[in-house]
C-alpha cells in the first residue's frame, strides 16, 4: 500500500481536476451611440457595462446604467436621462442573447449573430446583432455595431425637436473578457 502512496500523490499533482473554463467577465464594457441630426450630432460614450459570457452554454448578457453615458454638452446629458429615457424610471438597460453557432475553440476571428432580447426605457424587443468574437489567448473580445429604433422602445420625443434627434440610433459596442472567478 504504502508503495502506491508516492504514486498517487504524483498523479494527483499533475491531473488537473478543474473544468475548462466556461464564464467571462467584462466589468468595463464599452456602448457608444450616435445620432446624426442636420442640426446636431449627438454622442455618447458609457465604460460601465457589466457582461457576461458562457461559452459553453453560447449566451451572452449584458447590463448597464443609463445614467453612466459620458455626453459631450451636460444639457445633452440631462435632455437624454430626463425627457427621452427617463433614467429615474428606467434607469438600466440589458440584453440577453446567444451566440448561433459559436465555436469557442476557434482562435481566429468569427463573425456571429447574437439572437436575444433588448430592454431599453422598460420595452423588450428581439433583436439580431452581428458580432465580431477573437478568441485572444483564452480571453474573449466581443465587438459589433447594430441600429436601434428611437420608436421601438416608445422613447417619446416632441414634434418640435423631431428633426434634431435621428429616427434610429446607431450603437456601436467592445467587450474584453477575463475568466470569471468567485
Amino acid at each position: 500500500m504504502n508503495k502506491f502512496l508516492p504514486l498517487f500523490i504524483l498523479v494527483l499533482f499533475f491531473v488537473d481536476f478543474k473544468s475548462k473554463q466556461s464564464q467571462f467577465i467584462a466589468r468595463q464594457g464599452q456602448i457608444t451611440f450616435f445620432s446624426y441630426t442636420s442640426v446636431e450630432n449627438i454622442e455618447a460614450k458609457n465604460n460601465q457595462v457589466l457582461s457576461i459570457l458562457d461559452v459553453e452554454k453560447q449566451e451572452i448578457a449584458i447590463s448597464m446604467l443609463m445614467r453612466a453615458f459620458i455626453f459631450k454638452k451636460d444639457l445633452m446629458y440631462e435632455h437624454f436621462n430626463e425627457s427621452y429615457i427617463e433614467s429615474d424610471i428606467y434607469p438600466k438597460a440589458s440584453f440577453e442573447g446567444k451566440i448561433i453557432d459559436f465555436d469557442s475553440k476557434e482562435i481566429d476571428t468569427q463573425t456571429k449573430i447574437i439572437r436575444g432580447k433588448l430592454s431599453i426605457h422598460g420595452i423588450t424587443k428581439e433583436i439580431d446583432i452581428k458580432a465580431s468574437i477573437n478568441n485572444e489567448d483564452g480571453n474573449y473580445v466581443i465587438s459589433g455595431e447594430f441600429e436601434v429604433s428611437v420608436k421601438d422602445f416608445q422613447i417619446k420625443i416632441p414634434p418640435i425637436l423631431s428633426s434634431n434627434i435621428a429616427k434610429t440610433i446607431s450603437v456601436k459596442f467592445l467587450f474584453q473578457y477575463q475568466p470569471y472567478e468567485d
